[in-house]
C-alpha cells in the first residue's frame, strides 16, 4: 500500500492488505523479522482545546491559562523545576478548555524516553459485548517489523511521550493531513487515553512527538547511546493543543474498554522552529483520514502500526499487523469497532490504522484502542464517524492557516 499524499477527489474502494506497507513512500512488502524487538538487545462529540495566542516571553506559553498553571516566567521556572508534577485530583485539569502544554526544553532527553513505558487500554474475555454486534474472536496475528529506514518506509509513523501520574508512557501516532492548512499539516492522529486519563482524571502533559522514532531500527539496548539523528530524524516536536471527543471524557476508563469506540484524538504541534517547516515539510509525507470508511464486513484487509513497548517488545522498534477486520461491541449505542488479531503490546496504542484504496494509496481509518488481556491477541479500533470528524475540524479550524 503506497503512502504518497492523495488530493483529488476519488471515492474510496477498500482493496485486500495482504501483505503491504500501509505507510510505505512506494510499495513495498511487509517488513519481516522477529515477533519482538528484544531478541538482539543481548549482541486515551465536542473537542477539547487550549489558548492559541503566544506570550511575547519567547513563545513559550498561551496568553491565557488556567490559573493553577504557570502564568509568568517565575511560574514557568517552577514549572519546569517539577511543579507538572502537581496531580492532585483537584488541580488535575480535565475539561475541554483547560488543556496547557507549556514547552520544557530538553524535557524528553533520552534517557527519561527510555523509561517510558506503554500506556495501554485493555479488555478481558469477560468484557460484556454486544452479541448482535461482534464477530467471532480473530486468530491471532503475529506482528512484524516494518522495514527500515522508517523515513523511507513508515515516515508519518511515531512516538507520542506523555507525563502521567504513574510516569512516563508512550503511545503511537500518525502525521494525518490538515484541508485547511495544505501540505504544511502539524497535526497527529492518536487515541484519546493517550492524552487524557478518561473519566477519572484528566490532560497529561509534556506532550510530545516523534515521527520515525529510531529510523534505523536499533535494538532497545542500543537506542539510549546512539545519535540524535538515528533516534529522531526529524526531530521532537512538542504539543501544543489536543482535541478528543467528550465521550471518551466522560466514558473512559484505563480497562474494560469504556469510551474505546470513540477514543481517538488530535493533536497539534509546533512546527519547526529552526527551519521554519510544519510537521508535515519536515516528514516530507502526511495521511488522509477517512470519516466515511466501510464497516468491518466489506473491508478486506487493513494494516495496524505502533510501536508497542511491553514485553515481549521494548518499545525501540515499529511493528505491524495486518488483517481482516471483523466487528467488536462494547456500546450498542456506538459503531462497532473494527477488530483485528495482532499480538503488538501496550505503546501501539495510538498507532494508526489504515484500509488500502484501489489506488493503493493508504487512508487512516482508525486508531489502536484496545488490547485485550492477558493473551494479548487481538487490537480494535473506533470507527471514526461523525464525533471523530468534529474533533477533527474543531482544531483545524483553530489553525487554518497558521503554522
Amino acid at each position: 500500500m503506497s503512502f504518497i499524499t492523495e488530493r483529488r477527489r476519488r471515492r474510496p474502494a477498500f482493496a485486500a492488505a495482504a501483505c503491504t506497507a500501509a505507510l510505505a513512500l512506494t510499495v513495498t512488502a511487509c517488513g519481516g523479522g522477529d515477533s519482538a524487538d528484544d531478541k538482539d538487545d543481548s549482541a486515551k462529540s465536542k473537542p477539547s482545546a487550549s489558548a492559541d495566542k503566544a506570550a511575547p516571553s519567547e513563545d513559550l506559553l498561551p496568553d491565557e491559562l488556567p490559573k493553577d498553571l504557570p502564568t509568568s516566567l517565575q511560574d514557568l521556572e517552577k514549572w519546569k523545576d517539577g511543579g507538572w508534577k502537581n496531580w492532585d485530583q483537584k488541580e488535575w485539569l480535565r475539561d475541554a478548555a483547560d488543556f496547557a502544554n507549556p514547552l520544557i526544553p530538553d524535557h524528553w532527553k533520552p534517557e527519561r524516553m527510555e523509561q517510558a513505558e506503554g500506556n495501554d487500554h485493555t479488555v478481558t474475555a469477560s468484557a460484556g459485548t454486544s452479541a448482535g454486534s461482534t464477530d467471532r474472536e480473530p486468530a491471532e496475528v503475529k506482528a512484524k517489523q516494518v522495514e527500515t529506514p522508517y523515513t523511507r518506509n513508515a515516515a508519518p509513523a511515531g512516538k507520542i511521550f506523555m507525563e502521567t501520574p504513574d510516569g512516563p508512557m508512550v503511545c503511537s501516532g500518525t502525521v494525518v493531513e490538515d484541508p485547511r492548512n495544505p501540505g504544511k499539516s502539524n497535526l497527529v492522529a492518536t487515541a484519546g487515553h493517550c492524552i487524557h486519563s478518561g473519566k477519572t482524571g484528566g490532560w497529561f502533559r509534556n506532550i510530545m512527538f516523534v515521527p520515525a522514532y529510531n529510523n534505523n531500527g536499533l535494538s532497545a539496548s542500543q537506542v539510549n547511546g546512539a545519535q540524535q539523528n538515528q533516534v529522531y530524524p526529524y526531530g521532537q516536536f512538542w504539543v501544543e493543543w489536543i482535541q478528543t471527543t467528550d465521550y471518551w471524557m466522560k466514558n473512559g476508563a484505563e480497562s474494560g474498554g469504556g469510551g474505546a469506540q470513540q477514543d481517538f484524538a488530535v493533536l497539534k504541534v509546533r512546527g519547526n522552529e529552526k527551519t521554519g517547516k510544519s510537521l508535515e515539510e519536515s516528514v516530507g509525507a502526511a495521511v488522509k483520514v477517512n470519516f466515511n470508511a466501510p464497516s468491518a464486513e466489506r473491508i478486506s484487509g487493513m494494516s495496524s502500526y505502533g510501536y508497542p513497548a511491553e514485553a515481549p517488545y521494548k518499545g525501540a522498534r515499529m511493528f505491524q499487523c495486518t488483517d481482516k477486520p471483523g466487528r467488536y461491541t462494547l456500546d450498542p449505542n456506538e459503531e462497532p469497532m473494527y477488530r483485528i488479531g495482532c499480538t503488538m503490546t501496550g505503546g501501539m496504542s495510538g498507532g494508526g490504522i489504515f484500509a488500502a484504496r484501489e489506488d493503493g494509496k493508504a487512508q487512516l481509518v482508525s486508531v489502536n484502542s484496545l488490547i485485550n488481556r492477558p493473551d494479548v491477541s487481538y487490537a480494535a479500533g473506533p470507527h471514526l464517524g461523525a464525533a471523530a470528524k468534529g474533533v477533527f475540524d474543531a482544531i483545524s479550524k483553530k489553525y487554518a492557516g497558521k503554522s
